[in-house]
């Protein structure tokens, strides 16, 4: 298959230590997209690219507020092979989940081995930059609140539980006129089993990024509801403008924290300490949100799960609040 020709790369756009994002166009219809290619040189990057692969490879229909996934090609050397949930009984992709987990190379130690991931482009970078370079703008804040709340929705109801909210893994596209939200980054997502409710399936791998993480992930025991945790601090955030500045790459970014002295303590490990903690919504303006909007935040920063909304019902209380 002659990728190298299907795709022309324009510029990097991100990187981390999953891989690097860059833009690209398709030659034949120049039509951008974005392209994510992750190293699989270690089984931790591996596991990585494969649950983003399967979330978004297991949703039946698409939803505007959730990335689309173009095509996903395993790259061995200078071979490059289009995989998806048709060929995950294939030989190269049982050999590249077998000996990558495994901590070895792919096929040969000195070839190049690469899963490149082809995404709709985003036009607008993250939401996390696309707000605070903006003044704050209520109309803007309750629209996304609204995609968000149907995006999680839509996963739920497909078994998909993300369990790395933030600002940091949710796009913008402007490609639609208004501006559209899109969550991303399924790297740490889980595909449920069966069909029962979401909320039923208990995880215990603690993950995710710490100023986000629900009370029940630091103790190793949680559900779906952990993503309706995330997504209150994502929206108390953004409604009040609420930053912190991340200690590894000095970026500011939106979420809500308790402060101690001078240490910043995550919402999520402070309820932990002290479940009976009564949340001060509004933190800064009394003005700056209606009253039936900081009791929907309440009830989905809720320390107990068992009196947190679900997905389902926040998708409708969304809609209700005057803000």
């Amino acid at each position: 298959m002659a990728t190298e020709a299907k795709y022309s790369i324009v510029r990097e756009v991100g990187r981390g230590s999953y891989g690097v994002v860059y833009e690209a166009v398709v030659n034949q219809t120049r039509k951008k997209v974005a392209v994510k290619r992750m190293h699989c040189n270690v089984p931790e990057n591996v596991e990585l690219a494969l649950q983003e692969f399967w979330a978004l490879q297991s949703i039946q229909r698409q939803h505007e507020n959730v990335i689309q996934l173009e095509e996903c090609i395993l790259q061995n050397g200078q071979v490059f092979q289009p995989i998806s949930h048709r060929y995950r009984k294939s030989d190269s992709h049982l050999l590249l989940i077998e000996t990558c987990l495994k901590g070895r190379r792919c096929m040969d130690p000195k070839s190049a081995c690469f899963l490149w991931f082809v995404m709709e482009f985003c036009d607008g970078g993250n939401m996390n930059e696309y707000l605070l370079s903006r003044s704050p703008d209520a109309q803007l804040n309750n629209s996304f609140m609204r995609q968000l709340s149907s995006a999680v929705a839509f996963l739920h109801r497909n078994q998909i539980v993300h369990r790395d909210l933030k600002s940091d893994n949710i796009l913008v596209s402007h490609s639609c006129g208004s501006p559209v939200v899109k969550v991303a980054d399924f790297g740490l997502s889980k595909v449920c089993q069966g069909k029962g409710n979401v909320n039923q399936h208990r995880f215990s791998s603690a993950c995710g990024s710490n100023f986000y993480m629900a009370p029940e992930v630091w103790e190793g025991h949680y559900t779906a509801k952990a993503d309706i945790f995330a997504l209150g601090i994502i929206f108390w955030a953004m409604v009040e403008r609420i930053t912190f500045r991340d200690g590894d790459t000095e970026k500011e970014l939106l979420g809500t924290y308790i402060c101690q002295g001078k240490e910043l303590i995550p919402l999520g490990e402070a309820l932990l300490e002290n479940p009976n903690m009564k949340l001060q919504i509004p933190l800064k303006n009394k003005k700056s949100m209606p009253d039936d909007l900081c009791k929907l935040l309440r009830d989905m920063l809720a320390f107990n799960p068992k009196e947190r909304l679900d997905a389902f019902q926040l998708e409708v209380r969304i809609r209700q609040i005057s803000y």
